[in-house]
């Protein structure tokens, strides 16, 4: 047995960059081709193989650092070396400079070997693809020089197959509309406001980071519109004008305790991690002539349903004047979306990252229902629960709809109330 240090080979244009990932540790077993680290330049990234069998001694790098042809990745100890190894190192590197003007038969058995990383593409949409057990290589990417995205990596998953010339064109932004929209009428140019651009990032940020999947139900609200009708100040003698919304507040509360899992936040899925909230912050999605925002309705498990109901007027108030303290459009537990006072029925509501779900909640309507042996006239109300299936699977999902139902039906109307 003999040490053998394992270096940075000859990689071109990849010079003092940074490491993104350290595939290995101290005492690891490992092959010839097995890779070691990863780098990233501004253009690509690659992953950096071992060209021995053995066992790892000394690790020299990690996560952060800035390296170049010739530095130090690891000792490890293996077999002695042989004039053949060496040979093949240098074919190695050679195929490795030679990645741009070899022929693709080549350059797809040099990946299978894993010497090679064709693809560019950013960590965070590598790691992605690994994920989801797909060779990131395979992907054609729709950004400059072909640069692959993670949306990129969902098409292909739903595809399976390759984007034609011509989408791979438009995705690149390199088709130009040989028109303008003057052309064809009057127009009138006007700025998207600000709140809207803002959003944008985050909606973005959530569509293309969060697996969503939408379970779609109705649930019987009878009972409880019965009961919110009756209700009156104790002291006036006047009707209270409490708006369902509170109620489904209380009731997502109800839920969020027996299903601490949707009461959470992942920041970063490849820490492993996931942050489960002691409180009940519930966000509440307000219409503006600006655009959407999200407010909390703070600790509401805490609150009587008459003191949400003028909570939720006064948050609403101050969002359509923006006049609402930044600080409270963040740190949610789970938010709810209603579009009742619009119309509609089920809608896929987009989740408010980094939380894990969204409560959609549509236009409650009069409708025959078979129930006790007979149809009835019930008032059920639509709602669309979107969730991230990183956490979050199926069957959890409709259980928790159902027990959203159950705290909105006849035995908890007055419960939630008090």
């Amino acid at each position: 047995m003999t040490e053998t240090e394992i270096k940075v080979p000859n990689i071109g244009d990849f010079e003092d960059v940074e490491v993104i990932e350290v595939l290995v540790s101290d005492g690891q077993v490992i092959k010839k081709n097995d890779p070691l680290i990863t780098i990233e330049s501004d253009k690509s990234s690659v992953e950096i193989p071992s060209n021995y069998d053995g066992k790892i001694k000394t690790l020299k790098t990690k996560v952060g650092d800035k390296v170049s042809e010739g530095d130090l990745i690891l000792i490890l100890k293996s077999e002695s070396k042989t004039n053949e190894n060496i040979a093949e190192n240098k074919i190695i590197e050679k195929k490795v400079n030679e990645t741009q003007i070899i022929k693709p038969e080549i350059q797809q058995n040099l990946v299978d070997k894993k010497i090679i990383d064709i693809s560019s593409a950013s960590p965070k949409a590598r790691k992605f693809a690994r994920e989801l057990g797909i060779n990131v290589n395979q992907v054609i990417g729709s950004e400059k020089d072909g640069r692959v995205i993670e949306d990129d990596i969902k098409k292909f998953v739903a595809t399976r197959s390759k984007i034609t010339e011509d989408t791979k064109e438009i995705k690149s932004n390199k088709f130009k509309n040989e028109f303008e929209h003057s052309d064809f009428g009057e127009v009138e140019i006007k700025d998207i406001p600000r709140v809207k651009k803002l959003a944008s990032a985050y909606l973005i940020n959530s569509w293309t980071t969060i697996p969503h999947v939408t379970n779609h139900d109705e649930v019987d609200i009878t009972e409880m519109e019965n009961f919110r009708n009756s209700l009156t100040d104790m002291y006036s003698g006047e009707k209270m004008k409490i708006t369902p919304l509170a109620f489904i507040i209380k009731a997502l509360v109800k839920s969020l305790k027996k299903f601490p899992s949707f009461n959470s936040s992942v920041d970063k899925i490849e820490t492993g991690k996931m942050t489960l909230k002691k409180y009940y912050h519930i966000g509440i999605a307000v219409d503006t002539p600006n655009g959407l925002m999200v407010p909390k309705i703070r600790n509401a498990n805490n609150k009587k349903i008459s003191l949400i109901s003028k909570e939720l007027k006064e948050v609403s108030e101050l969002c359509r004047n923006l006049k609402i303290d930044k600080k409270e459009l963040f740190g949610g537990s789970m938010t709810i979306t209603s579009l009742g006072g619009i119309g509609g029925s089920f809608f896929t509501p987009i989740i408010n990252y980094p939380e894990v779900a969204i409560l959609g909640v549509g236009r409650s309507q009069k409708k025959k229902v078979f129930l006790n042996r007979k149809f009835q006239t019930r008032v059920m109300l639509p709602i669309s629960l979107s969730y991230d299936h990183r956490i979050i699977d199926g069957a959890e999902a409709a259980r928790f709809n159902n027990d959203i139902k159950e705290n909105l039906g006849k035995n908890f109307a007055y419960k939630l109330a008090v």
